[in-house]
């Protein structure tokens, strides 16, 4: 679901320049979706993450135009805010960020891309992979006139970033990597294909499947384990975000051409797999305790991460407990700490 505008345009920001391939727009707050779906209200008593509406600007780059979300920092934060470039994971989109922009609570700006294939950014054109989405970072951040940025990135969007602090170093002033970035090789007899159903299970499987409601897809990600005591406004209005097509035959936004292409680089490629071993700025690693379903053990853990052999001078390595590898990022508990590691300095 890409939501449109339902207030008028906000004035251009200063900083904002033309892009390489044409200027950026910006639409203004996010309202309801073309097709009139709201936001679920949630029943009371449950908990309800109040944030802004984020702007929604199109930022051309190579094969159409890249979809950005930003939420403005305060006018109290002054002009020294510094800019937060958070990169989303596989099948997500830029909406997952909106638990981090809350805690953020203005004391930065934080602008998030739907990643091309995605969401928003759905019709934008391959070539797909983890270096065409690192190159994208560098020209949305030129486009919109971000200087350098605070750059973290969760699951994938942890492997784009690490590769684009490498590919741009001039954009990047420091690191958060959120449950990613760290690789090791496939175990011997495992292929890709069979690697990839293991670690995205039903992430890759809804792909494939078709929802006759808007609810339908509601209760599909409610029973997600991952998400039990932690379901909330923000994390409805990300998974919805994710809807295109017309009821009852509804499917997610994500182009399975862009999931496998991105997802065996993420196993495979060799730049992706070294970048965090070639860092030319400090890094934060963030892991969760848990895994994509909520079982215990999850993508990491200390043996992993030791085994992983990073630079402990230039990347630090950070447990997040009671956290599997969706709440560290969409509940309250795993975006406080991210948020701890953003505004630190």
């Amino acid at each position: 679901m890409s939501p449109a505008p339902t207030d008028p345009a906000r004035e251009a920001a200063a900083s904002r320049s033309d892009g390489p391939d044409g200027p950026a727009r910006e639409h203004g707050p996010l309202g309801p979706s073309p097709d009139g779906a709201t936001s679920h209200r949630l029943a009371p008593g449950e908990p309800e993450a109040a944030v802004s509406a984020p702007e929604e600007l199109t930022v051309p780059v190579p094969g159409g135009e890249l979809t950005v979300l930003r939420w403005p920092a305060a006018d109290s934060a002054g002009p020294a805010a510094p800019t937060v470039l958070a990169v989303h994971g596989i099948t997500a989109n830029a909406l997952a960020w909106s638990e981090v922009a809350r805690q953020l609570a203005g004391r930065a700006t934080l602008v998030a891309p739907d990643l091309r294939g995605r969401a928003g950014s759905r019709a934008v054109a391959g070539p797909y992979g983890l270096a065409r989405h690192a190159d994208d970072l560098a020209v949305l951040t030129s486009a919109l006139g971000l200087g350098r940025v605070r750059l973290v990135g969760h699951s994938m969007g942890a492997w784009v970033s690490a590769l684009a602090a490498v590919r741009h170093p001039e954009l990047v002033d420091s690191l958060v990597l959120v449950d990613g970035a760290v690789s090791f090789p496939l175990p011997p007899g495992v292929s890709e294909d069979d690697a990839l159903a293991a670690v995205l299970g039903p992430a890759l499987a809804r792909l494939d499947m078709t929802f006759e409601s808007r609810d339908a897809y509601r209760v599909f990600w409610r029973r997600h384990p991952a998400f039990a005591g932690e379901w909330r406004a923000a994390l409805d209005e990300y998974t919805q975000r994710d809807l295109v097509g017309e009821e009852p035959e509804l499917r997610s936004s994500c182009v399975p051409e862009a999931i496998h292409q991105d997802g065996r680089e993420v196993l495979l490629d060799k730049d992706a797999a070294t970048a965090i071993h070639r860092l030319p700025c400090q890094a934060e690693l963030l892991w969760a305790e848990r895994g994509l379903m909520d079982e215990p053990q999850g993508l990491y853990d200390s043996a992993r991460i030791e085994h992983a052999g990073l630079d402990r001078d230039r990347v630090t390595v950070t447990a997040v407990p009671d956290t599997n590898h969706y709440t560290i990022i969409g509940g309250a508990a795993g975006a406080a700490r991210i948020v701890r590691s953003l505004v630190a300095g």
